[in-house]
């Protein structure tokens, strides 16, 4: 097999050593963050021109630069300390960058880099370092699920997503079934953030959902349940808010209610505020729920006790307005006496 190399002029080259020890293992995307670097070694260089020479985001470049730093292959010269003042433009940031260097002893020990790795994961989800994600890849299923994974969202994951799988599979142990159904669930929804379907996938586990056809069954009655809200409350142009959803789910899931009931106390909330509250609707569920509130049945006993309780109070405070005066108290005084001794104490004293 033969094939013709199109680029003859102008190459940069790129040594077998790179090749023969780090291709095999590295991730694509810090491949590509390294050519880039390859190929502008001799010019100023910031992350801000990186990331848009690649379609990366800043942290990407500075994620990719870390690793190739760790393993000692390239050295940066103040490239990952760069903060450029907000307003910036691309101008001023590419002139003011300094360059970076290729190969060099790293600059950064193993124990700066793995902090700063763990300063761009938030929240606490541990890391997983690149052999750890290397191994798991070894794992077929693993393999298969992040190969599914990335046809799903047409990307190819950077490690800080391939960090986020590890710790759902490996972590949650999570099957690599119920996974998949999760990214096809949240892509489905318009959703294709990788932190958005890591939250899902944890909610989903705090749940106890093991087996796809659970997590089929809960999507399936809450997308039901969902729509119906936002369809009383006139909002059918968009999915509900990360909020909206979490109120949603806990009116059905942890207080329990019927779509009946929790349409009701949509449709009050219109009629009360004249605008889609859900806040508003939160509180007379949640009233509901300490009264014990299960069916439209109770709702409308309900609504008969305060109306008769609303009628004992105004007829009480009706009663009380006309028997004002009778409820009077009188008092026995001699006002013409009193006076008139304070008038002879005030000549005695003269």
């Amino acid at each position: 097999m033969s094939f013709t190399y199109h680029f003859q002029v102008d190459a940069t080259l790129v040594s077998n050593e790179f090749i023969d020890r780090y291709l095999a293992e590295a991730n694509g995307e810090y491949v590509k963050v390294y050519l880039y670097l390859l190929r502008h070694k001799d010019e100023s260089v910031s992350l801000e021109r990186i990331a848009d020479g690649l379609n990366h985001t800043e942290a990407d470049i500075r994620r990719a630069v870390l690793y190739w730093e760790k393993l000692g292959v390239l050295s940066t010269d103040g490239l990952l300390a760069q903060q450029p003042a907000a307003g910036m433009s691309a101008g001023q940031g590419k002139q003011d960058a300094k360059p970076g260097t290729l190969p060099k002893q790293t600059a950064v020990t193993e124990q700066a880099a793995a902090a700063a790795l763990a300063a761009e994961t938030k929240g606490p989800r541990p890391v997983y370092s690149q052999d750890q994600v290397n191994r798991l890849q070894g794992d077929g299923e693993f393999s298969e699920l992040l190969y599914i994974a990335q046809r799903y969202l047409n990307k190819i994951f950077t490690q800080r997503e391939l960090e986020v799988f590890a710790y759902l599979y490996d972590g949650l142990h999570m099957s690599a079934e119920l996974l998949e159904y999760v990214v096809e669930h949240c892509v489905q929804g318009g959703h294709t953030s990788i932190r958005y379907i890591e939250t899902v996938a944890i909610s989903w586990h705090e749940k106890g959902f093991a087996t796809v056809e659970q997590a089929k069954a809960y999507a399936s009655g809450f997308t039901k349940n969902s729509f119906s809200v936002m369809r009383a409350f006139g909002l059918t142009g968009r999915n509900p808010g990360e909020t909206e959803r979490e109120m949603i789910e806990r009116w059905f899931g942890e207080y329990g209610f019927t779509k009946e009931v929790v349409l009701e106390a949509c449709n009050r909330t219109m009629e009360a505020t004249h605008n889609p509250s859900f806040r508003y609707a939160d509180r007379i569920l949640s009233e509901w729920r300490k009264a014990g509130v299960h069916s439209l049945n109770d709702i409308s006993v309900l609504d008969e006790q305060y109306k008769g309780q609303k009628n004992q109070k105004n007829q009480k405070t009706s009663r009380q307005a006309n028997n004002q005066f009778l409820n009077f108290e009188q008092r026995n005084t001699d006002y013409d006496s009193l006076v008139l001794n304070q008038v002879k104490d005030w000549i005695g004293e003269q």
